[in-house]
């Protein structure tokens, strides 16, 4: 998926004017990209649309439309998370309701980033990739931005009906898995076509 540039970005008063119908239908398709992994973990397929909308609303929560730089900040921030030809982006949520459970939870998570896998039918399982600066050795955040790199074998069965997916955690603080639905597989399913 080609990255989001600058022209695509509404100003204020357009924004505002489409938003409700942008929310709709945002929100339909971030419900089916949505993969409940346990009971304290959820996974959010990403594309450009998702990421756009992204953009958009931190622009409006932050009132910042009109900050020297703003837009290109949240540009920069979003663009690395949209998937590129070949690759699979996700957010992956660890919810804990309260701060000392957080407090508690979240760094018996520490190395994560070896334990969250993929996989796509026959093909052999794919390790997630995570942004390193959401995940270090002494702690984990509870957001964080994880890819794939998938061969051609495992976009040729993510696009053929029926493939089971799975998502898995196999962390020794926090193991779990989820078969995706089909129509959740149909939606990713041209997320790592090439472009």
């Amino acid at each position: 998926m080609r990255p989001i540039s600058r022209s695509e970005i509404l100003d204020k008063s357009e924004y505002e004017r489409m938003r409700p119908e942008m929310r709709r239908r945002v929100s339909v398709m971030k419900d089916r990209r949505r993969v409940l992994i346990g009971d304290h973990c959820s996974l959010h397929f990403e594309n450009r649309d998702t990421m756009l909308y992204q953009i958009q609303e931190m622009l409006r929560t932050e009132g910042s439309w009109d900050r020297q730089g703003a837009v290109d900040e949240e540009i920069d921030a979003y663009n690395p998370i949209v998937p590129k030809a070949g690759e699979l982006s996700a957010t992956l949520m660890f919810e804990y309701e309260t701060a000392a459970e957080r407090a508690i939870c979240l760094p018996n998570l520490v190395g994560i980033d070896r334990h969250l896998w993929l996989h796509i039918g026959t093909a052999p399982r794919l390790l997630a990739k995570f942004d390193r600066g959401q995940i270090d050795d002494d702690k984990v955040s509870s957001v964080q931005y994880v890819k794939w790199t998938l061969s051609d074998e495992h976009r040729d069965l993510l696009r053929t009906d029926g493939t089971v997916v799975r998502i898995m955690i196999d962390h020794p603080a926090y193991e779990a898995q989820a078969v995706l639905a089909e129509s959740t597989r149909r939606e990713i399913m041209n997320d790592p076509a090439a472009d």
